[in-house]
């Protein structure tokens, strides 16, 4: 017997002349703002819940989704959206799901956050908007920023060992002594960002964009700088 949500979402979908939830398309992984929402909508368009905010689809309706998501009052994107629709997640909540053992905050809007020296290790913070967040003494260690904006922020003395920043946006980010041993650092953009006194051993420059960084008494040891896009005299000596 179907619950009264999944009735009134049954009798809305019928009211959508032509609807089709399965369109062919690659699997889709849609976020919303809140886990219990992901977690009602997967069972009214029978997506897999990842048990956080996310639901995997083998392919979606846009109308369907926005149907079912109105219905639960929620805000969803797609993972991997360049402008996220999803409400900014406060730090207070961020810290409470951290500690309730939540690791997954892919997509989430964190822009200005202040989450000094907080540990935050190990998560999933692809795609996030930490653009003029202040970071100082965080520990971010094994974190994946894939493609996250960090632009701005201030990551002074942040613990991003082994972390992931694949394409990440570090526009004028202040990285001073900032722990990136073993970071990986692939096509990421670094203009303008401060890295004095950072510690860089081991870590994947390969074709990052260093142009105007600051790299005075960087420690580079074993970094792989291929393809990195450097001015003359940049490098320490």
């Amino acid at each position: 017997m179907k619950n009264p949500l999944q009735k009134r979402f049954s009798k809305a979908l019928n009211q959508l002349t032509g609807m089709k939830l399965l369109s062919g398309r690659r699997a889709d992984v849609l976020l919303f703002d809140s886990s219990a929402a992901a977690s009602d909508i997967a069972f009214m368009l029978g997506g897999q819940w990842d048990g956080c905010n996310g639901i995997v689809m083998p392919s979606s309706d846009k109308v369907a989704v926005n149907t079912a998501a109105n219905l639960v009052g929620a805000s969803w994107c797609h993972q991997g959206d360049s402008m996220a629709l999803l409400a900014r997640l406060s730090t207070d909540e961020l810290l409470r799901r951290y500690a309730a053992g939540e690791r997954n905050f892919a997509n989430a809007n964190l822009r200005c956050a202040v989450l000094v020296e907080q540990n935050l290790c190990q998560c999933n913070f692809s795609y996030v908007k930490l653009n003029f967040a202040n970071l100082s003494g965080i520990n971010l260690s094994g974190v994946d920023l894939t493609s996250a904006d960090l632009s701005d922020a201030c990551l002074n003395g942040a613990n991003l060992s082994q972390a992931s920043l694949y394409r990440t946006l570090l526009t004028r980010a202040n990285l001073s002594q900032a722990n990136l041993r073993g970071t990986n650092l692939f096509k990421a953009s670094l203009n303008d960002a401060n890295l004095t006194q950072a510690d860089l051993t081991g870590a994947n420059l390969s074709f990052a964009d260093l142009r105007g960084a600051i790299l005075d008494e960087a420690t580079l040891s074993g970094a792989n700088l291929t393809g990195a896009k450097l001015t003359q005299g940049q490098l320490p000596s």
